[in-house]
C-alpha cells in the first residue's frame, strides 16, 4: 500500500503491518525512560514514537506514580 493510501481496517492493517505475532520490540540505545506522568500528553507523545520507532511501549524505568508533581487547581465557578 502507499503511504497515501487509508488504512479503513483491521485486515489492511495486517496485510500492510504484519501482526504482534511477528513484532520483536527494538530495545536500542534510543529506548529510553520517560519521567512523564500517566495520562499526560507529554507520556502519550512518548507512547507514540515508541510504536513508531518499533520500540516496546513500557520502559522498566518509565514514572509510576505521580508522587513530587504539583498540579494547578482550577476554582469552581
Amino acid at each position: 500500500m502507499s503511504q497515501n493510501k487509508l488504512i479503513n481496517n483491521v485486515f489492511e492493517a495486517i496485510l500492510e503491518y504484519g501482526h504482534d505475532e511477528d513484532f520483536v520490540p527494538n530495545e536500542d540505545v534510543c529506548f529510553i525512560p520517560t519521567d512523564a506522568p500517566a495520562g499526560s500528553e507529554a507520556k502519550i507523545e512518548a507512547l507514540r514514537k515508541r510504536v513508531l520507532s518499533g520500540q516496546p511501549l513500557w520502559h522498566h524505568d518509565d514514572r509510576e506514580d505521580y508522587s513530587g508533581l504539583t498540579g494547578a487547581v482550577r476554582p469552581r465557578e
